[in-house]
């Protein structure tokens, strides 16, 4: 059972069915229902019920006659997230750069520093964790409310193939590598190596991810 506080019942129950989606933990096609799913949480049908109706407006199930369908983020549309994120992320560089101080500058680096502590150690939910931080301070510090929305839901609905990509000894090396390149040409001012490394950060970032999917790392049963 989940202890809920604060925020409302039925938005954390959306929260952790969307990440538990997100991260793989329901089979794609897996069906559930309204009772299920509140056994699973530990909580009534009500808050569960008001979740589904929001999972099925953001297309991660479906609903079907005395239950839903689990469709998650499939290969299909991991390609066109990637693809989106590729274009958008670059352009955040001049506002970083305008909108940067020093306790933004600290925390950027005290983000890799223990990206690379946990890198070292092997500890991947970590460096995922510290990596979904680390953008979302960017997306912060860029100071765009639009930017930050749509980069940081494009992040999250990445969960589960971040996940898997960053279970690569040499792309755990090469992302946290990449960041701190990044927090070294905005301490330096520099406008378009910081774009630059923007890009090639997410570029390479979907090689990996693609590879991955297209090896097997997705878990889903619907076909490319």
């Amino acid at each position: 059972m989940i202890e809920y506080k604060s925020v409302s019942l039925a938005n954390q129950v959306f929260e952790a069915l969307e990440n538990a989606i997100l991260r793989g933990e329901f089979d794609y096609g897996e069906v559930v229902s309204e009772k299920k799913l509140a056994e699973r949480l530990g909580v009534s049908r009500t808050p569960v019920r008001e979740a589904m109706t929001r999972l099925s407006h953001e297309k991660l199930i479906k609903d079907i006659p005395n239950g839903s369908i689990i469709i998650g983020i499939q290969p299909k549309d991991l390609r066109d997230l990637m693809v989106i994120k590729r274009k958008i992320e670059p352009l955040i560089g001049a506002s970083l750069l305008e909108n940067l101080d020093e306790e933004g500058l600290k925390l950027l680096k005290d983000i890799v520093e223990q990206q690379e502590f946990y890198s070292r150690k092997g500890d991947y939910e970590k460096v995922m964790r510290l990596d979904t931080e680390f953008h979302d301070v960017l997306y912060q510090i860029s100071g765009s409310v639009v930017f930050e929305t749509v980069l940081s839901q494009i992040h999250h609905k990445l969960l589960k193939y971040r996940l898997a990509s960053l279970k690569d000894e040499k792309r755990i090396i090469e992302s946290t590598g990449e960041h701190k390149l990044i927090v070294t040409a905005l301490e330096e001012g520099d406008t378009l190596k910081v774009e630059e490394l923007l890009f090639l950060h997410v570029d390479h970032a979907y090689n990996s991810i693609m590879r991955g999917a297209l090896n097997g790392t997705d878990n889903s049963r619907e076909d490319n």
